[in-house]
């Protein structure tokens, strides 16, 4: 019996970093399951978060923001580097990629790091002992980021959406699209109600 969970997400996006935890109780409670987390890079410098989407997220989920961050929530924000970095670690180190993914969520909004330039990850780096290669801080999607975007775009036809976050469990022969915003804020209940779905 073999079961996978896909999470499409951007590291720069707060339903995102409010679905995380989720994807993190699941990985622990069923470790014999793969873990699937690809960055899909909407934020390219172009759009904002907007305050009252962070106002909904805090409403609905236990996830902090600094004020730090809060202040520039109207200002574009850009999660190409992130993409770069978390399609490498999954390539060279998949084992750290959830890891990964909360320290940057950790920096971007509790400690209001915009992550947007190469500077902005020297500490992470060092704090997760990662020697990154030059190519993660391109401004354009790296090669690898750009494989996560096709993988993406199959998954999100299977799915017949292109809303983010999603996760998508697939258990044998069945697929179920879990609804992320029915869990943020608990993620036992998820990890009740994908038990059940294993046991089918």
């Amino acid at each position: 019996m073999s079961s996978e969970l896909y999470f499409i997400y951007d590291s720069h996006c707060p339903w995102s970093y409010a679905a995380t935890p989720l994807v993190v109780a699941l990985d622990d409670a069923f470790p014999e399951m793969e873990v699937h987390a690809w960055h899909c890079a909407n934020y390219d410098g172009g759009s904002s978060v907007g305050f009252n989407a962070i106002k909904s997220v805090e409403k609905e989920s236990d996830v902090p923001f600094s004020q730090e961050y809060i202040r520039f929530a109207d200002s574009p924000k850009n999660s190409i580097i992130s993409a770069n970095l978390l399609a490498w670690i999954s390539t060279k180190q998949s084992d750290k990629l959830l890891t990964v993914l909360q320290a940057l969520q950790h920096a971007h909004f509790v400690e209001g790091n915009s992550l947007g330039k190469k500077i902005d990850f020297t500490e992470l780096a060092e704090d997760l002992k990662l020697s990154i290669p030059n190519k993660v801080f391109k401004e354009e999607l790296s090669k690898d980021a750009l494989y996560v975007l096709s993988d993406i775009n199959d998954l999100q036809e299977f799915m017949g959406t292109v809303s983010f976050p999603a996760l998508l469990l697939v258990h044998n022969d069945n697929a179920v699209l879990l609804n992320h915003a029915q869990y943020i804020g608990d993620p036992e209940s998820i990890v009740a109600d994908v038990e059940k779905q294993l046991q089918d």
